[in-house]
């Protein structure tokens, strides 16, 4: 089904279903390589889809969840599930969107990706997606523009936390600037570790000079 999320509307499937999950990948025209981001409800969803996620993932959804976000994790081993090849990865994120929380309440997580086909324009509307779509797609659920009129279409941003430092690896709706004050040693795109100034502590000049990036216990796509 298409539905609408905070960033622009998504093709859903559910994820516990490798069909749906196939025939969510053949309407966009994607392969088993492009596995879609799974939409969850609420912050407690995390630990039963993902495992050995770290603290400061933790941070970044606590801070950022609901939105623009996308956190890409160690999937939990137990799962049955199968959403293409995804090297034993999750890639998670609880839209910003009544709409879309309502539903994910109601029918668990999905495997959600941008109601479009590939190289096309994302869909804004319900019946954008299903000028791109068309019978592929059983239900259009319409729920207005997306994102709201005057408000710029970005996607959502994905840091990839199966590893630390953290990184960076789409920028989209939350600036580094803003994950930074939460995470001072996240990556941006393409940077290496010693790129990253660690945060000064307080006090003199040589405990400054010497100060390191916190410790963290050792973890998309709309």
């Amino acid at each position: 089904m298409v539905v609408p999320t905070d960033t622009v509307y998504g093709i859903a499937a559910d994820a516990f279903s490798p069909l749906a999950v196939t025939l969510l990948l053949a309407s966009k025209g994607r392969s088993r390589k492009m596995p879609p981001p799974v939409l969850i409800p609420r912050l407690n969803a995390l630990d039963g889809l993902a495992t050995d996620v770290p603290a400061e993932a933790r941070r970044l959804a606590e801070a950022f969840w609901p939105g623009g976000l996308t956190l890409i994790l160690h999937a939990q081993p137990s799962l049955d599930w199968d959403l293409g090849e995804t090297k034993g990865t999750v890639a998670l994120r609880i839209p910003a969107d009544d709409v879309a929380q309502d539903l994910l309440t109601l029918t668990g997580p999905l495997a959600v990706s941008s109601a479009n086909r590939t190289g096309q324009a994302a869909a804004q509307t319900a019946a954008d997606a299903e000028a791109q779509l068309a019978e592929s797609v059983e239900v259009y659920l319409e729920g207005g523009p997306r994102p709201a009129e005057g408000a710029e279409a970005l996607p959502s941003t994905i840091v990839d936390a199966t590893a630390v430092p953290l990184r960076v690896v789409r920028q989209g709706a939350i600036s580094l600037e803003r994950l930074r004050e939460v995470v001072p040693g996240v990556l941006g795109v393409g940077e290496e570790p010693s790129a990253v100034e660690p945060p000064e502590t307080p006090g003199t000049a040589e405990s400054s000079e010497t100060a390191e990036t916190p410790a963290v216990d050792d973890s998309p796509r709309n």
